[in-house]
């Protein structure tokens, strides 16, 4: 199918993805798209920024039956963050239809969760480790189930996940379809794999999102600073023929817009708020340059044609990060320069991961003299953490693990055994502390 008109889809389905504004499906909704109509297994294997996540909620939101309320789908993701954003594109695809949603992830009230289910979603998205809590209290009722849905499984498998989502696909019925998306597909994944997929579908996609040869891309993090004192440092520091700020809601653009004003910068603003009337005059504004910035929402830009832009600024991140790439494609056109600089806060550093994802290098800057300047990368910090964290698991083991008094030979076979099981159980430990999942 070279276009989404040519699908079949169901009236509401076909109206929402008109809404998003979707026309023509990214390979990787070419490939998998027909697969899971079909119900046939398969391993979709890209980087974020190609479209998997709509390659997979399309379909899935097609073949739900709103007439059985039962649990049809579930959607294991690794953290939060995700399970939110991939939610929130959900929502988007089942308006108009009665298909039922629900989403269920750590750090939120358990009991809470239990008695949303008192009615049973037909679509669940959640993060593994409250899936597999809600499945064990019985709340949470997957035998029903006939499509699990598996993203970012490497991450799954790094942060010890795997184990949650294997404790309840296994109660999901014989016939259970899984659809596994990875960046990666490890080794170490393969078992897993193996138990619930027979002969699967192996779709890899090798193609890059293009991204402009002229650009530049800055990461500047805020440390003790609020995002605004660190906007106007970052402001202060470029000299753009034009500027677009990017944040995510029309409240955002105006507050931000506002800030600005208040701190002598005026800057233009496009959401979807305006009116036909306002968003004409501001183009005109923007096109005869009486701005120097504009602070715009997603949405709101797109398909909007705004020559000169020398310099995006990431406020926040894109809820849907593969909107990234969209972003940063406003600048650095027709051979010219551009910079995408991104302010970014510690909590985000499992998006900025992602989107490195994207094939994306990043180069860490401050703001020094009202200059940008060079930092140490963040990696290396968090590679020397990530040795010495290593080493305390090591300890732990070895104090735990003692060589018997009565040695029988393989007892070294033995001892080693019995310490990778430690340090499997530490290390997943952490990362469940990490993430309150």
């Amino acid at each position: 199918m070279s276009k989404y008109t040519d699908y079949n889809f169901q009236p509401f389905l076909r109206d929402a993805i008109e809404k998003l504004g979707f026309t023509e499906p990214t390979q990787i909704q070419k490939e998998m798209i027909p697969l899971i109509q079909k119900g046939k297994s398969a391993i979709g294997q890209s980087h974020t920024g190609t479209g998997k996540t709509h390659s997979f909620l399309i379909p899935i939101v097609e073949r739900i039956r709103q007439d059985k309320e039962e649990v049809q789908t579930v959607i294991a993701v690794p953290t939060r963050e995700l399970a939110q954003q991939i939610f929130g594109e959900l929502a988007k695809l089942i308006e108009g239809s009665n298909i039922q949603t629900k989403l269920f992830i750590g750090g939120t009230d358990k009991q809470r969760s239990i008695d949303k289910l008192k009615t049973q979603p037909q679509i669940v998205v959640g993060t593994p480790g409250r899936l597999r809590d809600l499945v064990n209290e019985q709340a949470l009722l997957v035998h029903t189930a006939q499509v699990l849905v598996v993203d970012e499984a490497d991450l799954a498998f790094d942060m010890g996940f795997i184990e949650d989502i294997d404790q309840f696909a296994s109660q999901m019925g014989d016939n259970l379809e899984m659809y596994v998306f990875s960046a990666t597909v490890p080794e170490s994944l393969q078992p897993f794999l193996r138990k619930y997929m027979a002969s699967p579908v192996h779709v890899q996609m090798n193609d890059k999102r293009p991204v402009a040869e002229n650009l530049d891309f800055y990461l500047v993090p805020t440390r003790s600073q609020s995002k605004n004192e660190k906007l106007l440092e970052v402001i202060k520091s470029i000299n753009p023929y034009l500027s677009i700020i990017f944040v995510n809601t029309r409240k955002q653009a105006d507050y931000v817009a506002n800030f600005l004003a208040n701190n002598g910068v005026k800057a233009g603003r496009i959401h979807g708020d305006l009116t036909p009337r306002d968003r004409k005059r501001m183009m005109k504004q923007i096109r005869e340059l009486e701005f120097q910035y504009i602070v715009a929402t997603d949405l709101a830009a797109r398909g909007i044609d705004i020559p000169g832009i020398s310099h995006v600024i990431n406020y926040e991140l894109p809820q849907d990060l593969e909107f990234f790439i969209h972003r940063v494609g406003r600048t650095a056109r027709a051979g010219n320069k551009g910079q995408a600089i991104t302010i970014f806060e510690p909590s985000e550093e499992d998006a900025i991961a992602r989107i490195e994802k994207m094939d994306i290098s990043f180069v860490m800057k401050d703001i020094k003299n009202n200059e940008l300047v060079d930092m140490k990368d963040r990696h290396t910090r968090q590679k020397r953490d990530g040795a010495k964290k290593e080493d305390d698991i090591d300890r732990i083991a070895k104090s735990k693990v003692r060589k018997p008094k009565k040695v029988k030979p393989g007892y070294k076979r033995n001892m080693r055994w019995e310490m990778d099981k430690i340090k499997k159980k530490e290390r997943r430990k952490r990362a469940r502390s990490r993430t309150k999942n």
